[in-house]
């Protein structure tokens, strides 16, 4: 593999962009939707079966990977990438998230983040150096720098302290990544719902220099319009030659109104809980398949969907494995989900190119309007 990471840009439309990030385990589309494989699975889905869907990359856990099965096994076992059979490319996250949200009894100091397991309450030590080795044995083709995401709201005093110590940390993982052809680092953006903090992050970690740029901190309680507004302008602090990554984000009309101000890239892990959980995404809008209506209807979710679930199953047998909690509702729905995420991600790629993206989201938000099909 001496192919080397680069990023091309291939047509614009507004803000908009459209191109490749190429790596030598396969080209990413961008705008791209990664799907969330926490454990090394996408949950209810087979590895081809998540590319069938038009997926190009995945996204990996450190924080759960490092807990189970261990990032030092999955190395021995010979990497990520065939440990779950996706030899496409993989994104992992740097773990810190997670041990804001999900650890007991954590310890945050300059040097890391000291945590108990919420498995089994074994005591672990995370800072940028084991962050970058944990995904470095993982083998994933773009790292994230291991950063704080504080929950909005806050004030601004622990967010600018939070952002700061987030920089310094970029500056630690970037000298503890190293020089690695062909794999990639991504600087994260922290700084809140504050303009100016923003600036200081982005700048900061141009100085630093990195593959990618992500704007982290989003997402975490704000709200869709609170979120836009530091989209606005947030993207635009970051180097326009390189990806920008949008993280955990989010629902399809976040989607279109994140790239229509200048991301490129996107992970979630709504497509594939909402499936778990009966809730189907389509052009219409969600559809809940629990709901008493469908159990009678003969039509498919969404008779322009070329999934699986929608090719060959009414939405009342999907009502009906998802009352009586089989298996194959979670993987049915989860399939169309992905499907449609990866659906909506092409159509915006074809608009950008063809510089009629506007109109694009114009029919999609008149189509969601519109709500689901009339019940029969």
């Amino acid at each position: 593999m001496t192919k080397s990471f680069s990023f091309t840009l291939n047509a614009t439309d507004g803000k908009a962009r459209t191109g490749v990030v190429a790596t030598p385990r396969g080209d990413i589309r961008t705008p791209a939707f990664m799907p969330v494989g926490t454990a090394a699975t996408v949950k209810a889905m087979m590895p081809e079966s998540v590319r069938a869907t038009g997926a190009d990359i995945l996204l990996g856990n450190t924080y759960h990977l490092m807990l189970r099965p261990t990032a030092e096994r999955i190395d021995r076992l010979g990497g990520l990438h065939k440990f779950m059979n996706w030899d496409r490319p993989i994104l992992t996250d740097s773990g810190g998230f997670q041990v804001m949200s999900l650890s007991d009894l954590r310890k945050m100091s300059e040097e890391g983040v000291r945590f108990k397991s919420h498995i089994d309450g074994s005591e672990h030590w995370l800072t940028p150096e084991r962050s970058m080795e944990i995904q470095k044995l993982l083998g994933s083709d773009i790292v994230m720098c291991f950063d704080e995401c504080p929950a909005l709201p806050a004030d601004r005093d622990r967010i600018a302290s939070s952002m700061r110590l987030s920089m310094r940390w970029a500056d630690r993982s970037r000298a503890a990544f190293g020089d690695r052809p062909g794999h990639a680092l991504f600087g994260i953006q922290q700084g809140g719902l504050e303009q100016d903090l923003r600036g200081e992050s982005a700048e900061a970690l141009r100085a630093i220099g990195f593959e990618g740029y992500a704007v982290g901190g989003l997402a975490v309680g704000e709200g869709q319009q609170a979120m836009f507004g530091v989209l606005d302008y947030a993207p635009d602090m970051l180097p326009a030659d390189k990806p920008r990554y949008l993280m955990g984000v989010g629902k399809p009309d976040d989607i279109v109104g994140a790239v229509a101000r200048g991301i490129d890239m996107f992970d979630c892990v709504l497509p594939s809980r909402s499936g778990r959980t009966g809730q189907v995404f389509t052009r219409h809008g969600v559809v809940n398949i629990k709901n008493a209506r469908h159990q009678d209807d003969p039509r498919p979710l969404d008779e322009a969907c070329g999934c699986p679930a929608c090719r060959n199953y009414s939405r009342a047998y999907l009502h009906h494995v998802f009352r009586s909690q089989e298996i194959i509702s979670s993987m049915l729905l989860t399939w169309h989900n992905l499907h449609y995420y990866q659906e909506l991600m092409q159509g915006i790629r074809d608009a950008i190119a063809e510089g009629r993206f506007a109109a694009f989201q114009d029919a999609f938000h008149a189509q969601r309007a519109e709500g689901d099909i009339p019940r029969l």
